[in-house]
């Protein structure tokens, strides 16, 4: 049974009635962020139950000792985190000096939250009798803000209901924070100044061994009845905290109130001796501004990215929310405006996956930014690989590789690889073709070729090198191999010849040479600058040639499939649906090594190259592998059901892509994993809005025009969506009698559907 608290609702996440049991879970669920900074949804006030307290800041990081029992030449040193920064929404309340804690007190009723995604809040109210007797109405609104990234604002509001009381708010600043993931308990943070100004707080902090300067800082207003008091607050501080204590005294129905604006500042982007005059600049904005007008900022910055990135579905509300969720989390953990942040797979929602870059961002992120933003931000995603190229190349340099040969990182936060298990880092390599299908992808999609010569090129040298050298030739094959490999199905480890990665090795090279001949065709400059920096010549491209003619490929001629590596079909072929689900999930109920030996596949691993790869293969072809494989997989991963997804869609299965949609897109509202505590599939998300546009809508670039093959599931009355295709935004509406097709701008466009060409004029409907 999956969870099922969580109120549909189209526009909110909404949970009603306290369970300290699940707290942890909707710390998750109702995490907020603005692609610089995040939180978890942790109470304000002091809570002494089960919690797992997180906030976040893009790119701040620490190198984590790496912790194995055996030392194998070639580990990555450390582990890079995300780290647990230090608190700045704490406000502890008293009332008639007893503190509220919602695990203490003798009931708690009418509790409500909501994560408003249309307006980018969240939102907390209940009633509550404290062990003093005194029964008080409490309504807490947070957010962060998209328009200044460096601000949170925080309004908490406290009614006594059954007679008069004093009420005393303690908002403080509190830099003794840890990761809950420490390998070995170490302190990330030293704080370096703990300063209190009139009304403002400050801490600077530094991160150890990295050396992240970062200033956490507050200013707080209390109110009566919505007048501001003015109170001068008791100040107390220690080495690692700062608070102030504020004292009203409220009667019977009244409401005293704090505003508390917050944030981080960091030596990203100030000098690391301003941070806190950065601080004060931010202060002096927010308190100039108010509550009020930052929030209708909000509410407006926020209008604009749903005006462009929303996708509506009539009919069905579990799968509306389901989206909006899913793009809405995708926009508060990356907005394109720093091509140094990346996209980590829990965002801003937890710890798990240090909050590092993996190659989700380019097989599955890249898509969603590029349709639904302007092409920059994916560009920007790109050059962040680019600026890394070095580290690959040294990645690969420490595993025995030469020649500028590079391996991209599974794990990263700066280039470095920083995965420590090892049949991850040194044998899930087909994550270089990732990088180099983004790159085609994104010149695929935008029409920016310039790309290519500008930086793509270099990359795809690097990548096809170490291709070149991974593969060697099998003599009694007469074929070039690659041997040692995980491929995406991480439930094998160590096989031979996994068919995805020698088929996107086969591919990185064909289409590396393809650019070569483009760009020395084309950007005669650009080619010789290249050439002469990376030395490459004839001879090693004809090397390169043979090993992509003459790569090897497990196949079966009995059943007519690609095998997903060498020995495949020596294991049990036993179909999902006759295992007995007291063994699911797998991987928390077996040994790894009743996995290993197992058939069952994690997520899409041959079927991933059918997704890439579509045009490579007849839709016969792709029948016959998904109904092999599929009834093998799992589905443990998150990015699994999304391509499945897709391409039961492209097979005319409605019903199964729409289980499989409503699978992503719910994976964390319904908590599918049952590990939800931990933080958001964030990276999978985006491969939720391909189920619906590419899945259901068929959208494709065939011939460098946008192609549809739309259809619905029977679920639904209608849905539309946009996509910002080389500057043109087209709206897509589709129900279940016809599609309408409009568009913005003032130039017509050309599109395909189901394979007929049509133009869509600026300013009218086409319905086909």
């Amino acid at each position: 049974m999956n969870q099922d608290y969580i109120k549909p609702d189209e526009w909110s996440i909404i949970e009603e009635d306290f369970d300290p049991g699940r707290v942890k879970s909707s710390e998750s669920l109702f995490s907020i962020g603005n692609g610089a900074m995040g939180q978890r949804a942790n109470f304000e006030e002091h809570y002494s139950g089960p919690s797992f307290q997180g906030s976040y800041i893009g790119g701040v990081y620490y190198p984590d000792k790496t912790k194995v029992g055996w030392w194998k030449n070639g580990y990555p040193e450390y582990f890079a985190k995300v780290l647990n920064a230090p608190n700045w929404i704490g406000i502890n309340v008293f009332v008639d000096e007893e503190q509220l804690d919602l695990y203490t007190c003798k009931k708690v009723d009418n509790f409500r939250r909501e994560l408003n995604m249309k307006e980018g809040y969240l939102a907390r109210s209940f009633e509550a009798e404290l062990p003093n007797g005194v029964e008080i109405r409490v309504e807490a609104v947070r957010f962060l803000s998209i328009v200044n990234d460096e601000l949170g604002a925080i309004k908490f509001e406290v009614t006594p209901l059954n007679r008069n009381a004093e009420i005393r708010f303690d908002p403080y600043l509190d830099g003794s924070i840890t990761n809950t993931d420490a390998n070995w308990e170490e302190r990330f943070w030293e704080t370096l100044d703990v300063r209190a100004e009139e009304e403002r707080a400050f801490i600077v902090s530094r991160t150890l061994k990295t050396h992240f300067n970062v200033g956490t800082y507050m200013q707080s207003q209390v109110f009566q009845n919505g007048q501001k008091l003015d109170l001068q607050p008791e100040v107390r501080k220690n080495e690692d905290r700062v608070s102030f204590k504020y004292q009203v005294s409220a009667k019977k129905g009244e409401t005293a109130g704090i505003i508390k604006f917050a944030g981080y500042v960091s030596d990203m982007n100030h000098n690391k001796t301003e941070l806190i005059q950065a601080a004060n600049e931010n202060l002096d904005a927010a308190i100039a501004s108010g509550f009020d007008k930052l929030r209708t900022e909000q509410k407006e910055a926020w209008a604009k990215i749903w005006e462009m990135a929303d996708i509506t579905i009539s009919g069905d509300v579990m799968a509306q929310q389901g989206i909006r969720f899913n793009i809405f989390q995708l926009n508060q953990t990356y907005l394109g405006k720093d091509e140094r942040l990346n996209i980590g797979p829990k965002g801003f929602t937890g710890e798990k996956y240090g909050g590092s870059t993996y190659w989700d961002t380019e097989a599955y992120c890249i898509p969603f930014y590029m349709a639904t933003k302007d092409q920059q931000v994916a560009r920007n995603l790109l050059t962040y690989r680019f600026n890394h190229l070095k580290k690959a190349q040294e990645n690969a340099e420490k595993l025995g590789f030469g020649n500028g040969a590079a391996l991209y990182p599974m794990v990263t936060m700066n280039g470095e690889e920083s995965h420590n298990e090892w049949e991850i880092t040194f044998e899930e390599i087909h994550r270089n073709g990732a990088m180099v299908f983004a790159i085609y992808n994104y010149v695929r999609f935008t029409g920016d070729f310039d790309y290519i010569p500008e930086m793509g090129l270099e990359v795809m040298i690097a990548i096809a090198r170490f291709w070149h050298q991974r593969a060697n030739f099998s003599e009694p094959k007469n074929k070039y191999v690659i041997l040692g490999v995980t491929g995406p199905n991480e439930y094998e480890n160590n096989v031979h010849n996994n068919w995805y990665t020698n088929y996107i090795a086969k591919w990185c090279i064909e289409y590396c040479l393809e650019m070569i001949d483009k760009v020395k065709d084309g950007y005669e400059d650009d080619y010789h600058r290249v050439m002469s920096h990376v030395s490459l010549n004839e001879g090693e491209i004809a090397e390169w040639r043979e090993v992509a003619e003459q790569m090897y490929f497990p196949y079966s001629e009995k059943l007519g499939v690609y095998l997903q590596q060498d020995g495949f079909l020596d294991k049990e072929i036993i179909p999902v649906d006759q295992l007995d689900k007291k063994h699911r999930p797998i991987n928390q109920k077996w040994s790894w090594d009743r996995i290993l030996r197992s058939c069952y596949i994690k997520q899409a691993d041959v079927l991933q190259g059918f997704y890439f790869f579509e045009d490579h293969f007849s839709k016969e072809d792709l029948e016959k592998h998904f109904d092999f494989y599929e009834p093998l997989t799992v589905h443990e991963s998150s990015l699994s059901p999304c391509v499945h997804s897709i391409q039961a869609a492209v097979l005319g299965r409605m019903e199964q892509a729409y289980q499989f949609y409503l699978r992503t897109s719910r994976l964390d509202l319904d908590d599918y994993n049952k590990e939800v505590e931990q933080g958001c599939h964030i990276t999978s998300m985006a491969g939720t809005w391909m189920s619906i546009v590419e899945g259901f809508g068929g959208m494709r670039v065939v011939d460098d025009k946008l192609s549809f093959k739309p259809q619905i599931p029977e679920q639904w009355k209608a849905y539309s969506f946009k996509v910002n295709f080389r500057d043109r935004i087209l709206k897509v509406d589709v129900s279940a009698e016809k599609t309408e097709f409009s568009l913005e701008g003032e130039d017509a466009i050309d599109i395909l559907v189901n394979g007929k060409k049509l133009e869509v004029k600026p300013d009218m409907k086409l319905s086909v």
